[in-house]
């Protein structure tokens, strides 16, 4: 049966994803109401796991270096008594490669070369080219479907990355290009690092030295 993550842990977990977001965003990650997160975010804070930043028009959470080793403890612990099998760490190495893929239909997204051998920056005139990118996207969208499903099968809070990026993938699709690589909406990019982000701190992988 999946595991249900408890709230503190999610809220936690969602920040690291995140990296800096509001409260209503910490929430919405993991469907959280918003006033309970409200509350374990203020709790967190008391403990120095998590900290409030307000600059020009923008403020949100992010976590400290203690809540980080806290982050990290309760995933490994929580990983040890609903994968005693090591499921999630095989889905890793199946997710690896296509990772690989992903950073280059990315790369190729944003540059194109030119003929003296340099790259500029796409301008996105060559729709063959684009098209060609696109389908790599949705390609890795389809091997990505069943590692989901596997991983949800473990934690359930590994739900709805599939979701997400086929919902960007649609929107990218229809000629909205940053879709793909924007870190500012839930572009196909920005759902796949999270994803990364999840497997590597979720099996304790020390992500500078994943190579």
């Amino acid at each position: 049966m999946t595991h249900l993550s408890p709230r503190e842990l999610l809220v936690l977990h969602a920040v690291r994803l995140l990296g800096f977001a509001g409260t209503s965003e910490v929430a919405e990650r993991f469907g959280l109401d918003t006033a309970g997160t409200a509350r374990t975010l203020g709790l967190a804070e008391e403990r120095g796991w998590v900290q409030h930043t307000a600059f020009a028009d923008l403020e949100g959470w992010s976590l400290t270096g203690e809540g980080r080793a806290e982050n990290e403890k309760r995933l490994a612990c929580e990983r040890a008594h609903a994968d005693p099998d090591g499921v999630i760490g095989s889905i890793y190495q199946e997710f690896r490669p296509l990772n690989e893929r992903l950073l280059r239909a990315c790369t190729e997204w944003q540059l194109t070369p030119t003929p003296g051998g340099t790259f500029a920056a796409n301008d996105h005139s060559d729709r063959v080219g684009d098209a060609r990118i696109l389908d790599e996207l949705a390609a890795l969208h389809n091997a990505l479907i069943p590692l989901v499903r596997r991983l949800t099968g473990v934690l359930a809070r590994f739900d709805g990355y599939d979701a997400r990026f086929a919902g960007a993938l649609r929107r990218a699709r229809s000629g909205a290009h940053e879709w793909v690589d924007r870190t500012d909406v839930d572009s196909c990019h920005r759902v796949w690092f999270q994803l990364h982000e999840d497997l590597v701190a979720t099996l304790g992988v020390d992500r500078g030295a994943e190579h």
